[in-house]
């Protein structure tokens, strides 16, 4: 028997995963604002949520779908403490978060999500980097159906 190659990942799997990204940062800003806290540990569902759209869209699994994995949880990770930063701050300001982000500057949402997290948050988005990668180069792939 020949094994047949996997298909190449399309550009709708990539819309996807950026799709998925940013809504499950925007799910997360708003829990965080909701309860005042960072809630660090949804770094690990939005890994785990990267890995089910990855598999629904039927990406090969290997380095290419770990390491897209592992951005695309960098992306939420990054997205959702920019957002609650500008959330915060905009609160105090009677701005919404998107119209607080716009007038933040990149240095200064910096320095508030250096001064929010702490060690044990950062342990929390290592485990969902982690979890990223190992869940792109371990996934396993449904097989396709025989025509015989």
């Amino acid at each position: 028997m020949s094994s047949i190659p996997p298909p190449p990942v399309r550009w709708h799997a990539w819309a996807l995963l950026l799709l998925g990204a940013t809504g499950f940062a925007a799910a997360w800003v708003l829990l965080a604002l909701r309860f005042d806290h960072q809630f660090a540990w949804m770094a690990l569902l939005g890994a785990f949520d990267l890995a089910v759209l990855q598999r629904l869209v039927n990406w090969p699994r290997g380095l290419q779908r770990g390491l897209a994995a592992v951005l695309a949880t960098t992306l939420i990770i990054a997205l959702a403490n920019f957002m609650i930063a500008a959330g915060q701050i905009g609160e105090d300001f009677g701005m919404r978060p998107l119209e607080s982000a716009l007038h933040m500057g990149v240095g200064y949402a910096w320095l508030l999500a250096t001064l929010a997290n702490t060690r044990a948050d950062l342990l929390w988005y290592g485990a969902g980097l982690v979890l990223a990668l190992l869940s792109g180069l371990n996934a396993r792939r449904r097989p396709i159906p025989s025509t015989h």
